[in-house]
């Protein structure tokens, strides 16, 4: 079914020292495609910069919460964002990322071939291995031969159909593992999941993340 619109969601918690180059990499994916999008970003409990950066893009809508919950601050970027939306949910794709990370020039080109082909898309996240010290890199790449990424779920590149995400309840107020919650629910509802290792997302590679056994704690534990 065609897209006519792409709502992108970023919820942020503190990332004032990423976020600027989280939305500039948001831009250019967004000028690569010729369908209408928007963005919201959630600043949750934000006590940083986050605010002021967000200000400095145009045609970005942050909206603030204090939930402390990557589940809900989610879902709250999916309900503002589909209430500015006047395409139907059954037209209207979701792309999920993180304000931690940068999005590649065809990330969004890449998420309406899914579209064309499914309910949902799950894409791959590498870290910045520049970042790492060199046992965790040299431990990364060791265990990350292509394929390697596929059928694993992360929030930082996830995209479905906002017909599908209604459908399944959309993200519950999980503190973690609320994307692998929300895909294990479209399978079980026999939603089309598209996969994908093309145009990831690049993420952080600190080793202290926001949510407990996250994606640092991942990364923190490599070399154990």
């Amino acid at each position: 079914m065609t897209v006519e619109h792409i709502l992108i969601a970023v919820p942020a918690r503190d990332e004032e020292a990423t976020l600027a180059e989280c939305l500039r990499s948001i831009e250019a994916a967004r000028r690569a495609i010729e369908v209408p999008s928007s963005v919201v970003v959630v600043l949750d409990s934000c006590t940083d910069a986050s605010a002021d950066i967000v200000r400095g893009f145009d045609g970005v809508l942050a909206i603030d919460r204090d939930h402390g919950n990557v589940g809900r601050s989610r879902h709250d970027a999916v309900l503002t964002g589909l209430a500015a939306v006047e395409a139907a949910p059954s037209c209207t794709w979701i792309a999920f990322t993180d304000a931690d990370s940068s999005v590649p020039r065809h990330w969004l080109r890449e998420h309406l071939r899914a579209a064309r082909a499914g309910d949902a898309y799950v894409g791959a996240v590498v870290p910045r291995l520049a970042d790492l010290d060199e046992a965790r890199r040299q431990a990364w790449q060791l265990t990350h031969p292509p394929g390697a990424t596929l059928g694993h779920v992360h929030g930082a590149n996830l995209g479905l159909r906002a017909a599908a995400y209604l459908r399944v309840g959309g993200f519950l107020p999980l503190y973690v593992g609320e994307d692998v919650d929300l895909v294990s629910r479209l399978r079980a509802a026999r939603a089309a999941i598209v996969e994908s290792e093309h145009h990831p997302v690049t993420t952080s590679s600190r080793l202290v993340g926001r949510a407990p056994r996250g994606y640092a704690a991942y990364l923190e534990g490599l070399t154990t």
